[in-house]
Parts: structure tokens; sequence; C-alpha cells
């Protein structure tokens, strides 16, 4: 299947406070993208522009720490700020859209078995061999439609994160959001976020605690390739 490639319309959007637009009269209507930026209830960690991940270098097509979303997953994460902040978290995001570029990075380094740097951090119990078979590598992921999210709570009064059991982007079955290898207080974290996200449009993945897409997704067949910078 081709990459396709369409024109994006990129529009910065600040998230403050109680989750209002930097400038609501300027707020975009065209469909496109939107850059989230940190706010009071919004943090982000874009550990893909580091070499604090799995591969253990920046990845492919990660030019910047930026958050991108399109227009109707932004909207909606506006109406879980909302909840979350009525009950004293925040959101803290690790990723969002992802170009196809950096999955293909993720494709070439689990082909080379060599590469296990980050193995004790990430992936402890999992052969490298294994990963594409245990679904934790493909050659096409969901965040590349641009409605896709990776992210946790965080408390409002202290900035921080709840207690998940497992770090995000850990290769684990205990990372599997129904997981009893985690405490009853780091499920109840879990089943938290889960209502908050399901209650505003998100489905979940089962395997990941902290991934979830938009139900009704604008570009469900498209997988975008433009760089985050």
């Amino acid at each position: 299947m081709s990459i396709v490639y369409r024109a994006v319309v990129l529009v910065t959007l600040t998230l403050l406070g109680s989750c209002q637009l930097s400038d609501p009269e300027q707020a975009p209507v065209q469909m496109g993208f939107v850059v989230l930026i940190p706010g009071s209830t919004v943090q982000t960690e874009v550990r893909y522009f580091s070499s604090e991940n799995f591969v253990g270098e920046v990845i492919d097509g990660y030019q910047a720490p930026v958050i991108y979303l399109t227009h109707e997953a932004y909207a909606a994460l506006r109406e879980v700020l909302f909840e979350a902040e009525a009950l004293g978290f925040g959101v803290k995001i690790f990723d969002a859209y992802r170009p196809q570029q950096a999955v293909d990075h993720f494709v070439r380094w689990a082909e080379d078995l060599s590469d296990i740097r980050m193995k004790s951090q990430y992936y402890p119990e999992v052969e490298k061999q294994h990963l594409f078979r245990d679904g934790y590598i493909a050659s096409r992921s969901g965040h590349s439609r641009g409605s896709t999210l990776d992210l946790t709570l965080f408390e409002l009064e202290t900035g921080e994160e709840l207690d998940m059991g497992t770090a995000w982007d850990f290769f684990d079955p205990s990372s599997w959001g129904d997981s009893e290898a985690v405490s009853v207080k780091q499920q109840s974290n879990r089943a938290l976020l889960n209502t908050l996200m399901t209650r505003h449009g998100f489905r979940p993945l089962r395997e990941e605690w902290w991934h979830f897409t938009l139900e009704n997704e604008p570009y469900p067949e498209t997988y975008f390739n433009f760089p985050v910078r």
C-alpha cells in the first residue's frame, strides 16, 4: 500500500488553564492538523525527539519536540481536558501524529537484532526477534493517521504523573490496560484514564494502557509522512 500524501494545514493552538484557544476568533475551519502547545493542563514529552526511547536515538521524521493532531482529535481532547481538570488532573502527551518515516525507522531497528542497547529499560522480558510476532512493531501505525495519542494523567497540584504501573512504551504484558500484574491503585489509575478517553470518543488499544484513537477519525485510510517540525 503506497503512502498517501495530502496537503496539511498546520495551525498553532494553545491549551491554557480551562482549555481555551489562544485566539478563538482565528480557530481554523478547514481540515488539517493543529500543533499543541503545553499549558497548565497539558504537558508534552516528545521522547522520539531524543535518545530516551526504545530505539535509543532520535527517530526519523522528528525534527522538533512538537505534538500534531487532527482538528477532530483535538476537539475531542479538549473535552477530555475539561473533565480531567474538574477532577484535578491534566494530561501528558508522549506522542500523537507519527510520520511514516518514523515507523519505517522502527522497522529497520527491529530487524537489527544486534542492537539491544535499550532492552533492559523497554523490553526486558521480550526477545527482540519476537517484536513483530508479538505486535510491538508493525509496518503501519494508526499514529500516522493523525488521530491517535499516547498519553497519561498528572496531578494539577503537584505536576506528578499518576502511577500506571509501567512506563510508556514498555513492551510487556503488564502494559495491557486490564493487566492484573499491577496494583489495584495502578489499575484504578488506568481505568480513570480509559474512562475519560472513551467517554469523549476515543477507543483504547488493549495492549497499551496509554494508546487511544479517535473513533470517528477523519483519515482512516491515510498514512501521512510529513515531518514533525
